[in-house]
């Protein structure tokens, strides 16, 4: 258990520099009034979650501790929004209508009313 902890905190620490670096670099080509390098990221992270998921499943012969410690640890510090994408993806996928349109409104609609709850509880203190 030490040893799978350890791979996901080093699969982790990976995908933060990846993050930090490919946003940084596409925030510098582009300019900064609108976030072109999170953007970049997240649809880079979609992507290479679908790829990888899919290739893991049907070519790949990864261990579920592999397959783990590269979509939680490295993908899930590169973008959490890939992780978001992946699970509506496959309730669609699944056919569960109602369980991917409920991911995808209360993900968005809980995600800003958090985020302004947060504000206004940093402006009170």
């Amino acid at each position: 258990m030490v040893h799978k902890l350890v791979l996901l905190a080093l699969a982790g620490a990976l995908g933060t520099l990846a993050r930090y670096g490919a946003a940084g670099l596409v925030q510098r080509v582009h300019g900064t009034s609108f976030p072109w390098g999170t953007l970049a990221v997240n649809l880079a992270g979609c992507f290479l979650a679908g790829l990888i998921w899919t290739l893991s499943e049907s070519r790949w012969s990864l261990s579920g501790e592999t397959r783990t410690i590269i979509l939680v640890g490295f993908m899930g510090a590169f973008t959490t929004f890939s992780a978001f994408i992946l699970e509506s993806g496959e309730l669609l996928r699944s056919a569960e209508w109602t369980y991917a349109l409920a991911n995808l409104t209360m993900q968005n609609v809980l995600g800003f009313a958090a985020l302004f709850a947060g504000i206004a509880l940093a402006r009170a203190i």
